[in-house]
């Protein structure tokens, strides 16, 4: 029997958007609580924050009863720090985990059916990865089996969970996600969220 951890990838400083990502509105919630809602709506018990850059402004809005927060003082080397320190945090709170869901906290379309329907395609179709797919890319929200925690803690600067992606794509099970193409970077993200939002409402 699997068991799954979550770590939410929440640690840049957001330059290009000129504002903390992390404190958007959307829906009511900056992007940041709705992502850590996301991933306790699966019902999926250890769920990891990586904090970074302004990481005090978050807190006081977090469920710190309910996931675990690491601060990654070490952000500005990139994505790499924080799936290496998520993830040896996710290991010492959990060493029962066999698998980790990454997500980030700018994909907000992304939703806990989602996060659970990777974690069923992994068991149905015994592949060792489930990425998401969308925009001709395989992306996150994305699933590694344990057997891929050394190459996730060896990560190093702006690599991300994609290096592993496009080094293993025999062990890949896409799931189809449209959607997830839309994630905030620039402000002109941030109205085009809103539009759709406002469209779909």
């Amino acid at each position: 029997m699997s068991t799954t951890g979550i770590i939410i990838l929440a640690a840049g400083s957001s330059s290009r958007l000129g504002q903390a990502k992390q404190q958007l509105l959307y829906k009511g919630k900056t992007l940041l609580q709705h992502a850590v809602q996301t991933a306790l709506d699966t019902g999926i018990k250890n769920v990891i924050v990586v904090l970074g850059a302004n990481s005090e402004k978050f807190l006081q809005h977090l469920p710190l009863s309910q996931v675990q927060v690491v601060q990654n003082l070490g952000w500005a080397e990139g994505m790499a720090s924080s799936i290496r320190l998520g993830l040896a945090e996710l290991q010492k709170v959990a060493p029962q985990i066999t698998q980790v869901l990454f997500m980030l906290c700018d994909q907000p379309f992304v939703t806990a059916a989602l996060l659970n329907e990777l974690v069923q395609k992994k068991e149905e179709t015994k592949k060792k990865i489930v990425a998401c797919s969308y925009a001709d890319t395989l992306g996150a929200p994305v699933l590694f089996d344990l057997a891929f925690f050394p190459e996730l803690l060896q990560l190093k600067g702006q690599e991300g969970a994609k290096k592993i992606l496009s080094k293993h794509p025999v062990d890949i099970a896409p799931l189809f996600f449209p959607l997830g193409v839309v994630d905030i970077d620039t402000p002109s993200d941030y109205t085009f969220l809103i539009q759709k939002a406002n469209a779909i409402d």
